[in-house]
């Protein structure tokens, strides 16, 4: 019974510390780059697009189709930080905690 109390203790800290993650991932921006930079998308570490920046040297009809791509390669880009930098929160937060392997939190 002890261990039982002891563990919805640590149940309901995870819980309230999961919302604070929340809030925090949503605060922290991650960028992604393509084109040598020329093409630049921010978003929050939970995915909400904030920004897009394009050269202006690729404003340009015939670039279209290559603008459009790198729009694309930069939004990986940063997806691809995003879910590295949750995943890195995430897993400091339940450092210890006895949660099955592949279990998805987020």
């Amino acid at each position: 019974m002890k261990d039982l109390l002891g563990m919805m203790s640590k149940v309901k800290e995870m819980q309230s510390r999961m919302e604070e993650l929340q809030q925090e991932l949503e605060a922290l921006d991650v960028q992604g780059v393509a084109g040598g930079g020329m093409v630049k998308v921010t978003l929050s570490a939970k995915g909400t697009l904030k920004a897009i920046a394009i050269d202006p040297t690729l404003l340009t009809p015939d670039d279209a189709e290559m603008l459009e791509d790198l729009i694309v390669a930069a939004h990986a880009d940063a997806r691809a930080k995003a879910d590295r930098l949750v995943q890195e929160k995430t897993q400091a937060l339940t450092a210890g905690l006895p949660i099955p392997p592949g279990l998805k939190l987020f």
